[in-house]
């Protein structure tokens, strides 16, 4: 099955395009540009999303849902949200279809039908939430508010690719109100790290937090804080998104609140969103030529168990000693799956497991009823060993904790090794076309040269690292001063 698969060398893009619908992650629809997650897929999606609804609910959020749709006035109402998103808009426009009398059979859209107000199809839901915070907001007691909602949305991308750019997309996105602006700064900080948290210790990604330029920024933000990761292939992927909104949303929505001391003042807001382009981010940062590489933790089949025999009285005896080994994992929280489909060969399984990226795989045949053994095979490193009955299940559980932190631990060196400090263009444009990944290099600061940088190279200002050293230089570009290093990439 994995022979198949196109070589990162040779093609990253097809390599990606091609695991993700092998490994029965995800497809094409029939509807352009949107995908079909399938139940392998989307059983990783499950696990990303209930490990992340437990994290915002122990940081005292609670969940709420918001309509699909917002009339076109109310998008309108904060102007730099609406301006930001309004390329990627669809719009609803009328409210039925009629039978065609030219052409029986087909349907066409009822010209009496027209909506009195069209509705945007949501790219990003501040309008709607923030209409309706205006009633659910009145005193200091109602504050803070913190809301988070798991829905869809849909942003019209002409060019798209399986998880990381579809016309609709999977996400969750929090939308909290405050009494000062302190508070708010905090809750964006706050859900920044919560992302990191989760990346980092259960998809095994390390990232670098840090805050998005003004050109980079959310649409109606004062401040975007985020946390970049690296791919395989030397390009950043944005993670995760966490937005200080000041009071634009509140003071566009007209969203006040009566104070301890009695005085009517906005409210202060923060929005925030990871999507299911982290599923992309999980495929590319751990995979390889023979398929998928799961981490432990997210992995919806933590250890899959083969079993290879010739009689039924062999088969017999290894079902009696899964059935128990099983049990006893299962006890320890870890996923096991037996693999008895007897239309398929040990060698296919091994393979199939293999693309799928199952953490562990255990074997067991007549040698190893005789001497009382497993064959333990790690998707991670495809390496065997040889483990006894009385060690297995202590040994699996030890071995999806170093399967875990050894996947962290060979991304870390890889995104390490692919930070480098340029002092000159040449230097810059140099490390962007043949070694890839982060470059650190002083920035003047302006608009104009992130532009001029952007439009040359195609490389981004990724962040400005929370845990930059504060140092003068000269810009890269414009040899102008510079307070500091700013991170550059080529970016999904």
């Amino acid at each position: 099955m994995s022979k198949n698969l196109t070589k990162r060398e040779e093609d990253y893009s097809k390599w990606y395009n091609e695991l993700v619908v092998k490994a029965d992650l995800a497809e094409n629809s029939g509807v352009r540009g949107c995908m079909v997650i399938k139940p392998y897929g989307y059983a990783i999606w499950e696990k990303m999303q209930r490990q992340l609804d437990d994290m915002f609910k122990e940081t005292g959020h609670s969940n709420a849902y918001f309509p699909l749709f917002v009339p076109k006035s109310m998008f309108e109402a904060e102007e730099k949200n609406a301006e930001g998103f309004a390329k990627e808009c669809a719009i609803v426009t009328h409210y039925r279809l009629k039978t065609d009398e030219e052409n029986k059979g087909k349907l066409i859209v009822d010209p009496n039908a027209k909506l009195e107000e069209e509705l945007i199809v949501r790219p990003t839901s501040e309008a709607i939430i923030w209409s309706t915070y205006k009633n659910w907001i009145q005193s200091y007691r109602d504050l803070p508010l913190l809301i988070n909602q798991w829905a869809n949305v849909v942003r019209w991308e002409m060019r798209t690719r399986l998880f990381l750019r579809t016309a609709e997309f999977l996400w969750q996105e929090g939308h909290t109100a405050h009494a000062t602006k302190q508070e708010a700064i905090e809750e964006t900080e706050k859900m920044m790290n919560v992302y990191a948290d989760f990346v980092e210790n259960f998809m095994a990604i390390p990232v670098i937090k840090g805050i998005k330029t003004a050109n980079e920024r959310f649409a109606g933000a004062e401040e975007t804080y985020c946390i970049e990761a690296l791919m395989q292939d030397g390009k950043a992927l944005q993670a995760g998104t966490s937005h200080f909104l000041g009071q634009n949303f509140a003071k566009a929505f007209d969203v006040k609140f009566a104070s301890k001391e009695g005085k009517l003042e906005h409210v202060w807001g923060t929005s925030w969103g990871v999507s299911t382009r982290l599923m992309g981010a999980l495929v590319m940062t751990h995979s390889d030529d023979k398929g998928l590489v799961l981490p432990p933790n997210l992995a919806p089949i933590q250890v899959v168990i083969v079993p290879i025999f010739k009689t039924d009285e062999q088969f017999n005896q290894i079902n009696d000693l899964v059935e128990s080994l099983s049990k006893q994992l299962r006890k320890l929280g870890i996923s096991v799956k037996f693999d008895t489909r007897d239309t398929l060969s040990p060698g296919f399984k091994f393979n199939e497991w293999e693309l799928k990226g199952v953490p562990v795989r255990i074997a067991i045949g007549p040698k190893d009823l005789e001497n009382g053994t497993f064959e333990v095979a790690r998707r991670d490193n495809l390496t065997k060993e040889i483990v006894s009955n009385q060690n297995i299940v202590e040994h699996i559980s030890s071995l999806l904790e170093t399967i875990q932190k050894d996947l962290f631990d060979r991304a870390l060196n890889f995104r390490n090794n692919h930070i480098t400090e340029v002092n000159s263009f040449e230097e810059f444009q140099e490390v962007l076309e043949n070694k890839t990944g982060f470059v650190s290099a002083h920035w003047d600061g302006t608009s104009e040269t992130e532009e001029k940088i952007k439009e040359l190279t195609k490389a981004t200002i990724r962040c400005i690292p929370l845990d930059r050293v504060e140092e003068e230089g000269k810009c890269v570009f414009s040899g102008a001063k510079s307070a500091g290093r700013v991170l550059f990439a080529k970016a999904y």
